[in-house]
């Protein structure tokens, strides 16, 4: 079954190549707006058939519980994307860990959205997948997502020196982390 959260302003759920259009159009709108915080993107990652393609293998990856991608929509818009939150790298057994990442529309940002999801999101982690921890690795210059991280909670635990490869250039990114305390 695919998880639906609900937070005060916010909807956040797993999609399907179903909806394939819906994420285009946030990927449209937002392609310039996101192009410096993520990995170089090729044309055809901006078209429909892609898209569906992406969303279909991240739905398999969802089934076999290895990646929760969660897109975002307020609850006054929701038929709108404006983001998407993703836990990857999820590991279980002794290390119960996994990888934040998350984005917004430009339209969205600076109104406590992605606080909101993000905080929505570290409890389902933390609460229904029964994980640890989760680090999330944010660029220095991003400021704005490294003020989400802090309202939530996450700590700064150290930085990686030329650790993912952004929109062509190896970027340093502080490591993030969150804990759950409650979990034994």
């Amino acid at each position: 079954m695919k998880p639906i959260l609900h937070s005060e302003r916010l909807v956040l759920k797993v999609l399907d190549e179903s909806n394939a259009a819906d994420v285009l159009e946030f990927v449209l709108r937002n392609k310039e707006f996101l192009e410096p915080w993520e990995p170089k993107r090729s044309e055809e990652y901006y078209t429909l058939d892609y898209q569906a393609d992406l969303l279909a293998k991240e739905y398999s990856q969802f089934r076999k519980r290895e990646l929760y991608k969660l897109w975002m929509f307020r609850k006054e818009e929701p038929d709108q994307v404006i983001g998407s939150l993703t836990l990857s790298n999820i590991v279980y057994g002794v290390f119960q860990s996994c990888h934040l990442g998350y984005r917004i529309d430009q339209s969205a940002q600076g109104r406590g959205f992605m606080t909101e999801a993000v905080a929505a999101v570290a409890d389902y982690a933390f609460y229904e997948l029964g994980l640890h921890r989760i680090e999330a690795n944010i660029m220095p210059r991003n400021k704005a997502s490294l003020k989400v991280a802090e309202k939530v909670g996450f700590y700064h635990e150290g930085v990686a020196l030329n650790f993912l490869r952004i929109n062509g250039v190896w970027e340093d990114h502080i490591h993030m982390v969150l804990r759950n305390e409650r979990i034994e």
